[in-house]
């Protein structure tokens, strides 16, 4: 199981106001908080992407509803600062969820930074099948997607590109699960995820590609939803002959 890493790692822009944000959970939830740990873009060590939020993961002893409304009050304030909200689990729900939500779980087992408190998520395992069957499940739910955002496009382009950018995170988490049923479960960035997979599936995957890489102001050329839908097909069908 891969690493968390250290906060001391991660970058001012970052560090400074997840260290404001912890302080003020621990003042906002007293005695219910138990961790909280950062994840995906922010958890990385490097500066993060433009129009990338800061995510977390807050562990509590039990969901307190008004220590949350409490969190929420304080939304706009860390929002100027991009920091999203945190999602909210206790330890029993992370352990019970392993079979439900391996491959968001499995992501933040390679890709995570403790601000404080015990690192819930390093002692999680996985089965095989249980990840098989989201990647499967997952993959046909975005091709539906896909063929439902373009229809629902009208013909306009910048939509049909809205679409497909969208994408990109959850084909990023797929991509990782499938890797991890193949032995290649350290983390990596999302082009070595693409670069991985494309050599594990022996196929050019372009549309996604293009899906993880571009920026949200950038916009898609018609032919690359079509690449991006066309990948989606055929890593559907690899899923579903494992």
């Amino acid at each position: 199981m891969n690493k968390p890493n250290s906060l001391d790692n991660i970058p001012d822009d970052i560090q400074v106001p997840v260290r404001g944000f912890a302080d003020l959970l621990k003042t906002l939830c007293a005695e219910q908080v138990l961790s909280l740990t950062l994840i995906g873009s922010a958890a990385t060590g490097q500066s993060l992407p433009t129009n990338a939020s800061i995510r977390s993961v807050l562990v509590m002893e039990k969901v307190d509803l008004d220590a949350l409304r409490r969190i929420g009050e304080q939304g706009p304030r860390f929002g100027k600062q991009r920091i999203a909200a945190p999602l909210i689990m206790t330890p029993p729900y992370i352990k019970a969820s392993c079979d439900t939500f391996p491959l968001e779980l499995l992501e933040i087992t390679q890709n995570r930074c403790v601000v404080f408190g015990d690192d819930y998520f390093a002692d999680l395992s996985f089965e095989n099948a249980d990840i098989r069957h989201q990647c499967e499940r997952e993959l046909k739910a975005l091709a539906i997607s896909l063929r439902q955002g373009l229809l629902a496009s009208s013909g306009s382009e910048p939509v049909v590109s809205e679409v497909m950018k969208n994408a990109g995170e959850g084909l990023l988490r797929v991509m990782r699960g499938m890797l991890w049923l193949k032995g290649q479960q350290e983390k990596q960035p999302g082009p070595r995820v693409v670069d991985a997979m494309e050599t594990l599936t022996e196929r050019n995957l372009p549309g996604i590609r293009a899906a993880v890489t571009s920026s949200r102001d950038s916009s898609a050329a018609p032919h690359e939803f079509d690449f991006l839908y066309q990948d989606v097909e055929a890593l559907g069908a690899i899923a579903d002959a494992w």
